[in-house]
């Protein structure tokens, strides 16, 4: 069966409503666990982190109910990152974790993100196979007696994956040298950040977007708005500047001018300082469909391949597992390292990226700035619902969009996996262009609508 629920990464949408009522989730909770439950003859768990959304007091209890009436013990971390609960499912040998976010997001939508024992996020046949149960009549999963399942707090969590993070930071250096903004995007990592770099001998940590009140997770802050860490940086005279988003999976950079660095420039510098150091598995990399051309120049300028999958960290993940790459991600921050972590992770990205940075003993902005990005414009599409490019007419006009750029670039429209977006990205070399073929294309399918 087609999924409904599950989309690009995990289940998502407004809180309280559809996907995310508290009945659904409480059916997510219990199929879920049925899927994990192991006949092994000890007791089964499932660890569960959140962000600050004012939802999340919502969707947890749902969650352990349902865990709990399956025959799941559960373990509660509070706010957490996501790439927390990953190493967190691994490292306690719980059977299943599961992050409750919406990631980058406005407060009032909320998700689900779920990893297996392995600590990593769940196929798409294990997706299938958990939203078919959670049709399934649960008379005959539903246990009794002393065979429930038992919650509780545990309250080690940010303490020991404090610890996980700075055991990737190269021991030969640390900190002492910077003056680092940290944005926290009121978000999932708002405690868990600032603290880390401190611990690693930062010379200053100004912090911002560290005061969460359950609505402004991502309010003009975070990865996904930039001009407050710009702002920050230059204000404070800051060596750089780090953004992560609400569930801190992503990692967004500043310049000590206050120009902002992009997914793309950083997998550039990964990419070089590995290949330099010896650390890449293979010579290459793994990025989407969104990354830039000017990302694929240089990297064949430097022998390296650039191996696209489609939009999601969890492709990427799957694809680098799959070929035995290292180092992956996207353009929007999500940067995967597979020596280190087996999902992505904002704060462990942030680090090596520091580590380059103090290696090469040269300002940020002479080391964040690899390669010219090849003219690139993004624009969204609201829809109600229907998908647009189920239109044949809507076809046409990207067929047509595509023959007018030629050979001179590239155009890509998808419907968004996370929220109810039709994605129409052009770049090319001529800026003028594209900037046109963009307009008119976007106008196009929102008339169409």
């Amino acid at each position: 069966m087609a999924k409904k629920f599950f989309g690009t990464d995990g289940i998502r949408g407004l809180a309280n409503h559809d996907r995310m009522a508290p009945q659904n989730v409480l059916k997510l909770g219990m199929a879920a666990g049925r899927y994990f439950l192991r006949e092994n003859g000890r007791r089964h768990s499932v660890v569960i982190g959140k962000d600050t959304r004012l939802s999340g007091y919502m969707i947890e209890p749902a969650l352990v109910a349902g865990f709990t009436s399956v025959g799941m013990d559960v373990q509660l971390f509070g706010p957490m990152p996501t790439p927390a609960v990953a190493a967190m499912t691994r490292s306690l040998r719980a059977d299943l974790g599961v992050m409750i976010t919406a990631s980058h997001n406005k407060f009032y939508d909320n998700g689900l993100k779920l990893f297996g024992p392995n600590g990593q996020k769940l196929s798409d046949e294990a997706e299938a196979e958990i939203e078919k149960m959670m049709h399934e009549d649960f008379g005959e999963g539903l246990t009794r007696g002393e065979k429930l399942g038992r919650a509780k707090r545990y309250n080690l969590g940010q303490a020991r994956y404090i610890e996980i993070v700075k055991a990737t930071f190269p021991r030969r250096i640390d900190l002492s040298g910077l003056r680092i903004v940290i944005d926290c995007a009121n978000g999932a990592a708002y405690k868990i950040a600032p603290q880390t770099l401190w611990e690693l001998g930062a010379k200053e940590i100004i912090a911002i977007g560290v005061s969460p009140d359950g609505t402004n997770i991502n309010k003009d802050c975070g990865s996904t708005c930039t001009e407050a860490l710009s702002a920050a940086v230059l204000e404070n005279n800051a060596d750089v500047g780090i953004a992560l988003d609400g569930d801190a999976d992503r990692l967004i950079m500043c310049d000590e001018k206050g120009k902002i660095i992009d997914g793309d420039q950083l997998l550039a510098l990964m990419a070089y300082g590995w290949k330099q150091t010896m650390r890449l598995s293979k010579p290459g990399i793994v990025a989407t469909v969104m990354s830039n051309l000017g990302l694929e120049r240089y990297l064949q300028g430097e022998d390296l391949d650039l191996i696209r999958t489609n939009v999601g960290d969890r492709h990427v993940a799957a694809r680098m597992r799959n070929d035995g790459y290292n180092v992956g991600g996207e353009q929007s921050g999500h940067l995967l390292m597979t020596d280190f972590a087996t999902t992505g992770d904002g704060l462990i990205a942030a680090l090596q990226v520091l580590a380059e940075i103090i290696r090469k003993d040269k300002p940020a902005s002479e080391v964040l700035d690899l390669f010219d990005p090849v003219p690139q414009i993004l624009k969204n599409v609201r829809h109600n619902g229907q998908n647009p490019l189920e239109f044949s007419s809507v076809q046409s006009a990207i067929k047509d969009a595509q023959n007018d750029l030629g050979d001179a670039g590239r155009i890509l429209v998808r419907a968004s996996g996370t929220e109810p977006l039709i994605r129409v990205m052009v770049e090319g070399d001529d800026s003028a262009l594209v900037n046109n073929i963009t307009n008119n294309l976007a106008g196009f399918i929102e008339n169409s609508i």
